[in-house]
């Protein structure tokens, strides 16, 4: 305990001092850690995590708080320092050279060196990890080759000259190569750690080190309560006023909210008619995110008669346009949500030299919109193309959020109502079943979402190539891979035609319906007045505790 002598210029005298010395003593036996209480930030999850491993992960919404990589995401998304110093590139892109911090160290005290940077990369492509985020290394010199074992881990585009040095070499230029790098899948894994534990690392918080401002503790895997504690290994745990961050899985937003009115949450998650009643309250925070609700189509769908259906543009498109958007966002939703132009959402990236939204430039007519009329006659269409006079299709959703069984149910109800013909069952189950029958292809339509990694419209775009795991329906189609390539490739040192290629895919997605938007997601919370300095992004690592602190 450090007491500070002086106060408005005066010295305390002999006195003061003893007595503020015994009210210190005093109010330390009567209540323990009251700094620490109230510098702890009470948040509520909608589902227990899955993992904590960086390697095997399908979503880094929180994670930048418990691991960092060479860079942080600050307000706006704009690139904040993260465990590098310094980096260089040369001159034709391909080569980054990142200076380490000097005596980083990982939550347990072991050194943090760039070795621990070449590790993670390897461990992440090597094959029989099956990291479903894998083709975010695309452009990394062999990671590719790597990924799909047609080399060896160690010909990856990554090495390190010294403890302190990392050096990437690329294939090709990547314009927003370094967002990437202040993404947590990039960031470094400790193998003394990973040896150690074998098959029990990272299946409890115990069994894993941090090098982020925030350690995790009290998470077994499955338990629906963890917490987040400051680091105090971390490079700049000056900076970190939090003591402790706590969650609790509440998947009810009217329990959530009742638990915040009793000061028990910092922040909870709004449902959508709760935001028609709190929109006024000044505890009220928006908080967007690039996450667009969507369609996934299977292409190789085990039922035969269905396989057809979905493998059917002009059925694809009768339902696209079957969708009255505009209602669902406003009437059903009502939290802010937005209507999309395609798969890309609104405010994700600007072109540099017009200053244009993507969202704007994408749009197509006649395929994200709601005519019903062109959409029964395409059905139709459809329907004889397959020669089926009628379809009987199941959508794949989740039941374990808000709002997705409202959405599944006014798609049954829009589509049923618009194309005579066609039966919607709904098969609604836990979000964690969800994403593996997804996985396995067990699906005719499947209730979507992705939330962008970066602000930039590959990030979006390239889901839908070939072969990419997300890619759940498996739908493969030359074209678009090559405008996606050509952008990558080719024009990847010429923003403006990259620009281009970017546009023309998105628009041939609208046209093909492969992948079908509904709405552009938006969050609502109550905030507790004495939350300050939360950093939120619309793309990328959501959630930035590090300058948080309560009043």
């Amino acid at each position: 305990m450090k007491l500070h002598l002086k106060r408005r210029g005066r010295v305390l005298t002999l006195m003061t001092v003893l007595l503020a010395l015994m009210a210190l003593v005093l109010t330390a036996c009567g209540k323990k850690n009251t700094s620490s209480d109230r510098q702890t930030l009470k948040l509520s999850a909608q589902a227990p995590l899955d993992t904590i491993d960086l390697s095997k992960a399908t979503g880094y919404g929180q994670t930048g708080n418990v691991f960092e990589s060479f860079y942080r995401l600050g307000k706006k998304g704009s690139l904040t320092p993260g465990l590098a110093k310094s980096a260089e590139v040369s001159q034709d892109g391909k080569t980054y050279t990142f200076h380490l911090r000097p005596n980083l160290k990982w939550s347990n005290g072991d050194a943090l060196t760039a070795k621990d940077f070449v590790y993670s990369w390897r461990r992440t492509l090597t094959p029989s990890t099956k990291s479903q985020y894998a083709y975010l290394f695309d452009g990394i010199k062999n990671a590719n080759r790597v990924n799909a074992g047609q080399a060896s881990v160690k010909s990856l585009g990554i090495s390190a000259p010294n403890k302190n040095t990392v050096v990437v070499q690329l294939e090709r230029p990547i314009a927003y190569f370094k967002l990437l790098m202040a993404y947590p899948l990039f960031a470094p894994q400790n193998q003394r750690i990973v040896d150690k534990y074998g098959k029990k690392y990272a299946t409890s918080s115990k069994h894993m080190v941090y090098s982020g401002p925030f350690k995790m503790t009290g998470w077994n895997g499955t338990g629906n309560h963890w917490q987040f504690v400051k680091n105090n290994q971390y490079w700049d745990k000056k900076v970190v006023k939090l003591h402790k961050i706590t969650y609790q899985v509440i998947g009810n937003n009217t329990t959530g909210v009742e638990i915040f009115d009793q000061k028990k949450l910092s922040l909870t998650l709004l449902s959508n008619q709760q935001v028609k009643n709190y929109k006024d309250d000044p505890r009220f925070r928006q908080y967007p995110y690039s996450y667009m609700t969507y369609l996934k189509w299977n292409f190789h769908d085990s039922d035969a008669t269905n396989n057809k259906a979905t493998n059917n543009l002009n059925i694809r498109q009768a339902i696209a346009l079957s969708v009255n958007r505009a209602q669902l966002t406003e009437k059903v939703l009502g939290d802010g949500s937005r209507v999309p132009t395609g798969f890309v959402p609104g405010g994700l990236a600007t072109d540099a030299k017009n200053k244009k939204d993507f969202a704007s430039e994408q749009k197509v007519a006649h395929t994200v919109a709601y005519e019903p009329a062109l959409a029964k006659q395409k059905f139709a269409t459809g329907l004889k193309e397959i020669d089926q006079k009628k379809i009987t299709l199941t959508l794949l959703s989740t039941d374990d959020d808000g709002t997705s069984p409202m959405v599944a149910q006014f798609l049954k109800s829009q589509l049923e109502k618009n194309l005579p013909g066609l039966t919607l069952n709904i098969r609604s189950i836990p979000s964690k079943a969800a994403n593996q029958q997804g996985q396995k292809g067990d699906f005719d339509i499947m209730l979507s979402g992705w939330g962008g990694d970066f602000n930039d419209p590959i990030t979006f775009l390239q889901i839908p190539q070939t072969n990419t795991a997300y890619n759940y329906g498996k739908w493969s189609d030359t074209k678009y891979d090559d405008l996606i390539d050509r952008a990558q490739d080719i024009d990847a040192n010429d923003s403006e035609k990259r620009w281009q290629d970017l546009i023309q895919a998105s628009q041939y997605l609208n046209q093909v319906q492969s992948f079908t938007p509904l709405y552009q997601a938006n969050y609502a919370y109550l905030q507790q007045n004495n939350v300050q300095g939360i950093i939120h992004n619309t793309a990328g690592t959501q959630w930035n505790y590090k300058y948080t602190s309560i009043k």
